[in-house]
């Protein structure tokens, strides 16, 4: 038997995202096909491609397999010859394209282990955000994160890291001192670090379990408007929480209404974006699955809004998945206005197992609908108030992202006057803001 631990993932392919925050533990079984079939399993690489050719059997939602002959595809996988692991990779990348799901993916050890993180929310290093300066191509250091260890030693932003371990950095690219920083808990990196005005000096740091943040918040003013603004990237394992201290804390600032952004959020875990759902809206549906057996899954809210306050929420092309869950449940609930341009179209939700090996691999299991049951795969969620980027303003936004959520992002000026008509309409009339708990 092989045992995968398994997430519930929603998340385009281009960008490497998922669902569901708890691991459960998944055995498969594997069927008897005869004492050949058996023995080629004791080759390493057939292991693997059993392995994932199992997980599809069991989980795949189009239960026809694409018109293919699933357990004729299982004898010619394991009658095949993998001199190596990248051979037995190929052949089920080729094996998962015939599917006819781009949901539905293998990935490498390398590559696992990077979606794990993301999923999580954390990984081991040393917490800076890095770039490479255009014009010296130096590795230059954007922000520490708070309370890591890059923070707790000085770090700053626009700080030059001159070698990492005693390697140069002038050759390396910005994944090559991403990785040479990386490392286990409670090792140590030692980096050189050239600072404006001062000589170069060394600092030796402990990596540790850094918590990445998913959320960003600030207050806007817009005349005698304070408006919380509120930027999600991702629905991590940590999004919730990090929702909520965002809401709460701006709630405090007697905010008069909030504009969540999720253009360009590419997805995540299924039940943070419930969770999330659930911080705005007090009562209602919010999304439904449907698996290939056909079992059908409701999600509520749950009658613990954190506030009833006006909201815009900010969408475009990239939005996907869990962006859209909560996107669409807000809009036919009428919690909030949605502005901007079609959302992505990502209607399904994947399950990912690691596999032997270190590997790992994401299986469509499912179908989401949004509280009315429409089938937004491939369509996407359309915005309340249209509003677009001309090429001319998404290159300015691409070349300076700082523009975002500035007078000089149309949506985003669409959101403010939005709820400045709002906050206009509701002058004099009693609050009935619901109390954070």
């Amino acid at each position: 038997m092989t045992t995968t631990s398994r997430r519930l993932m929603l998340r385009p392919v281009k960008t490497l995202k998922y669902l569901g925050t708890a691991i459960a533990t998944t055995t498969l079984l594997i069927s008897s096909t005869g004492s050949a079939v058996k023995a080629t399993l004791e080759d390493s690489p057939k292991t693997i491609v059993d392995e994932v050719w199992q997980i599809v059997h069991n989980e795949f939602v189009d239960r026809e397999f694409n018109e293919i002959d699933w357990l004729e595809k299982r004898q010619e996988l394991l009658e095949g010859n993998y001199a190596n692991q990248e051979q037995a990779y190929r052949a089920i990348r080729e094996s998962l394209k015939e599917l006819g799901d781009p949901y539905t993916r293998f990935l490498d050890p390398k590559k696992f282990e990077e979606l794990t993180s993301q999923t999580s929310g954390e990984l081991s290093g040393i917490g800076i955000r890095l770039t490479i300066e255009e014009e010296t191509s130096q590795i230059t250091v954007v922000e520490p994160l708070a309370d890591s260890p890059a923070d707790e030693a000085g770090i700053k932003p626009g700080d030059k890291i001159v070698s990492i371990n005693g390697k140069p950095t002038s050759l390396m690219s910005l994944e090559q001192a991403s990785e040479e920083i990386r490392g286990e808990v409670g090792t140590d990196v030692s980096l050189k670090i050239a600072r404006s005005g001062n000589s170069t000096f060394d600092v030796t740091l402990t990596r540790s379990q850094i918590e990445l943040p998913s959320v960003n918040y600030s207050i806007s003013k817009e005349g005698q408007t304070n408006v919380g603004y509120i930027r999600l990237d991702e629905f991590s394992s940590h999004a919730a929480e990090q929702m909520q201290e965002a809401i709460e804390d701006l709630s405090q600032e007697n905010v008069s209404g909030f504009v969540l952004d999720l253009r360009g959020n590419p997805g995540g875990l299924l039940f943070s974006s419930v969770e999330i759902a659930r911080m705005w809206l007090e009562e209602g549906a919010i999304v439904s699955t449907k698996d290939s057996k056909g079992g059908d899954q409701k999600f509520f809210a749950n009658g613990k809004a954190l506030t009833d306050l006006p909201l815009v929420i900010l969408v475009d092309r990239y939005s996907a998945s869990a962006s859209e869950i909560l996107a669409g449940a807000l809009k036919e609930n009428n919690r909030a206005t949605i502005v901007g341009t079609r959302t992505y179209g990502k209607g399904t939700v994947q399950s990912v197992h690691s596999l032997s090996d270190g590997s790992g691999l994401a299986v469509t299991i499912a179908q989401y609908y949004p509280p009315s049951g429409m089938d937004i795969n491939f369509k996407g969620i359309a915005p309340d108030i249209e509003v677009d980027l001309t090429s001319e303003q998404q290159l300015a936004f691409n070349v300076n992202p700082a523009l975002f959520a500035t007078p000089a992002d149309p949506q985003f000026a669409k959101a403010i006057q939005i709820l400045k008509n709002i906050s206009a309409s509701q002058v004099g009339q009693p609050s009935n803001s619901i109390t954070i708990r």
